[in-house]
């Protein structure tokens, strides 16, 4: 070694357990906005890395949210059918149908492992690099990896980084969580046995979702809502008051207009105390209490104080059109900034972040972003509502077709709900789309297309729609706002 040799001053954190990867961009979080932009980074030719702390690619929704939550939804149904309508089915089953919740929740955990799985996969094939541990800022360049699973200590060195965390169950002020009694939606999808009495707080998609699921599977369902109707953000009033009619039919009882006021456990029961619409004070005993009141933005321990990334009022990441916080090269996506907190919007999101740093330009239209409710009949929507059209002072008409009048709804006896167009008066553009009804969030999809390229209602009605089918309500409901549907 030379006289006068300077050894480099490496930084405090480094440890000989700890190793410096640089990468063109680097993307905190592994959930359907961090995945999904990570192979779309990797396609596009970036160096690609992306942190998860969880030890299982797909964050919220694949792990312990929309994956888990479809499958008890889709076997609940099955044995709810198989129970009540089996036999005028022509469906003969010697015995008494009953669930069995250890090979429900097999099921549910088996997509799981499979699906989160797969992205790892998809993570190798296109060369993704996946650190498995908890990110945290250094500087604007510099991030920290705290491995789990034994594995090694990283400091990353990014050109880009895209924040990617996601959210987290909302807490209810003095309400505490146990996930055994007092559950979140977390422990809603893990209930080890069918409680005879579930009190949930929330009447929003989760909350009617897992009420859904245990109403099928025996449970007295009883739905404390703070507003005067049930449904997410942007469900069309007509369509809440109807669904709301239709899940009282299966069971499900609902107090709206309601303030819950405590929530306690005591042993083997929990008492919850609410305000009902006229201001007098109610009681309700459960086995299990669900508290859905919905997400917040999740970026704890990420360290962003550090580099002073902006925040809003509500946490959430402030981003310009291009997805760039306040420093430029740090990007933001999903659930942590604006907008519904949906998996799909994330995957839409993570796209068109990616294609600004590669191309200058992406895009995705916040004003079709369809929403889906997976109750049974199904509910789903995009664009906009009637409450929304009324308030911006936009001239419409609406027009419904009832799935009562479809041939193949007819046939599998899905006759509840309709379809229910809303469009402009005077040129027929399409404004909205709001479906109760069978495969409804399949459906959908028609209507995104529709609204995408500007479509009015005659040019839905005027393509040939196969028949029989359910899309045929579709094409019906679309004749309904200037004219006549031919089969009602």
């Amino acid at each position: 070694m030379p006289y006068g040799y300077v050894f480099p001053v490496l930084p405090s954190i480094t440890n000989y357990l700890t190793f410096i990867e640089s990468h063109d961009l680097v993307i905190i979080g592994g959930g359907p906005g961090g995945y999904v932009a990570a192979i779309k980074a990797a396609q596009l030719g970036f160096d690609t890395a992306c942190v998860e702390k969880r030890g299982a690619l797909g964050g919220t929704c694949l792990n312990i949210g929309c994956i888990p939550s479809k499958s008890l939804l889709n076997n609940s149904e099955l044995f709810e059918r198989v129970k009540k309508e089996g036999a005028t089915r022509g469906i003969n089953i010697p015995g008494e149908v009953t669930p069995n919740i250890v090979n429900l929740m097999k099921e549910k955990d088996k997509a799981v492992k499979q699906l989160t799985g797969g992205v790892e996969i998809l993570f190798k094939k296109y060369g993704v690099k996946y650190y498995k541990g908890n990110a945290s800022f250094i500087d604007e360049h510099q991030i920290k990896v705290d491995p789990i699973e034994g594995g090694e200590e990283a400091i990353l060195d990014a050109k880009n980084i895209i924040v990617a965390t996601g959210s987290d169950v909302s807490p209810f002020p003095g309400i505490t969580i146990d996930e055994e009694r007092i559950v979140t939606s977390t422990g809603a999808l893990s209930l080890k046995e069918i409680p005879k009495r579930l009190a949930i707080i929330g009447g929003g998609i989760i909350g009617l979702e897992m009420g859904s699921v245990w109403n099928r599977l025996g449970s007295e369902v009883t739905v404390v809502e703070y507003q005067k109707a049930i449904g997410g953000a942007g469900m069309d009033a007509e369509v809440a008051k109807n669904i709301q009619k239709i899940l009282t039919k299966q069971g499900m009882k609902f107090k709206t207009g309601a303030k819950v006021k405590t929530g306690v456990r005591n042993g083997e029961v929990v008492d919850v105390e609410y305000e009902d619409a006229k201001g007098k004070t109610q009681k309700i005993e459960a086995d299990v209490l669900l508290v859905a009141v919905g997400r917040r933005p999740y970026t704890e321990g990420l360290n962003a104080e550090k580099i002073g990334l902006d925040f809003d009022k509500k946490n959430r990441v402030v981003i310009d059109s291009q997805y760039q916080t306040n420093i430029p090269h740090i990007l933001c996506i999903g659930d942590v900034t604006f907008g519904p907190m949906l998996a799909h919007k994330a995957e839409d999101e993570g796209i068109a972040a990616v294609e600004f740093l590669k191309n200058g330009f992406g895009h995705v239209n916040y004003n079709n972003i369809p929403a889906v409710m997976y109750t049974h009949p199904e509910v789903a929507w995009t664009g906009q509502n009637e409450e929304q059209l009324k308030e911006a002072g936009i001239k419409y008409k609406t027009g419904k077709f009832p799935f009562l009048a479809n041939s193949r709804a007819k046939t599998i006896q899905e006759t509840d709900g309709f379809v229910k167009f809303i469009a402009d008066a005077d040129t027929q553009r399409i404004l909205g789309v709001h479906i109760i009804g069978p495969n409804a969030g399949e459906m959908i999809a028609e209507a995104n297309l529709a609204l995408e390229y500007g479509a009015s209602c005659e040019d839905v009605y005027r393509v040939c729609h196969a028949h029989p089918t359910m899309s045929e309500a579709f094409k019906e409901g679309a004749m309904t706002v200037f004219g006549n549907p031919i089969n009602f």
